[in-house]
């Protein structure tokens, strides 16, 4: 079975995806919806997908849900709730019961301060996550990865997740600070990484050698069994294509690692069949 980890569908008449305003997402401004993915599916030979969400609100999590519930290929859905509102406990109490709901994604990336997951009026969320067994889906970028890390040591029975290689600044070319931080995470915490979103931080016409050392790191450090592929399928698309990117990891990744990356990682961390 060969998994994408990571892909979105959206509909911008909804009016929840307030970050799609900005320059240079124009091609995004559309709905995605599974018709529109099909024909990658069906190229590449994906039998199974994570679906996760692109907006913060709970009715996008619901919104998601009821595309899963008539998509076979959607194993799973990665919500949202309001982490600042305590009351949304009922809202995981009430989505765990869907056999699809995986766990929640706070969009910390946009958040303006890289500190906010260790705010006291937000820790309830983190303990529900665990007393719920839900998954947790950490978006951020490379000044995030300290603070990740002491969240992990902080829970280390949250099943957690770091998103798009914490996103390194590859079109700048830094590595090492980004690299060490990520060896730290790996080492020091039960984490999963997926291997994702790393074209879209590089330069427009990038090449395969430029997102290798990357991709590499990733897997040497936390190892097959914590990492998985995902496309970032279709914002993927403002600097590569799927066929691209896929031809990347490919050749990053070695025939003894493909089991795990393209399939049992994400099927063992999502817990689907």
């Amino acid at each position: 079975m060969i998994v994408d980890a990571h892909h979105h569908f959206w509909n911008p008449a909804r009016g929840d995806y307030g970050w799609m305003s900005g320059a240079g997402l124009e091609h995004l401004r559309r709905p995605i919806l599974p018709k529109d993915f099909a024909p990658h599916l069906k190229a590449q030979g994906i039998d199974k997908t994570v679906l996760v969400q692109a907006a913060p609100t709970v009715a996008e999590t619901e919104y998601l849900l009821g595309i899963a519930d008539t998509t076979d290929h959607v194993a799973k859905v990665v919500g949202w709730v309001n982490f600042e509102n305590r009351a949304d406990v009922k809202h995981l109490e009430r989505l765990v019961k869907h056999p699809k709901f995986a766990g929640v994604r706070p969009m910390i990336q946009d958040l303006p301060d890289p500190e906010w997951m260790h705010r006291t009026d937000v820790q309830w969320a983190f303990d529900a996550m665990i007393d719920l067994d839900l998954t947790f889906d950490a978006l951020g970028f490379p000044q995030h990865l300290e603070h990740f890390l002491r969240l992990f040591q902080r829970y280390p029975t949250l099943r957690c997740v770091v998103d798009h290689g914490m996103k390194p600044r590859i079109r700048n070319g830094e590595f090492e600070s980004w690299a060490k931080g990520m060896t730290l995470i790996a080492r020091e915490t039960k984490a999963y990484c997926k291997v994702s979103g790393l074209a879209t931080e590089a330069s427009v016409g990038w090449r395969t050698e430029t997102l290798l050392p990357y991709i590499r790191h990733i897997i040497d450090v936390f190892g097959p069994a914590r990492v998985m592929f995902g496309s970032d399928w279709p914002v993927l698309e403002l600097n590569g294509t799927f066929d691209t990117w896929l031809a990347t990891a490919h050749k990053a990744i070695q025939p003894s690692e493909e089991k795990a990356i393209f399939g049992e990682t994400a099927r063992q961390f999502y817990r689907f069949k």
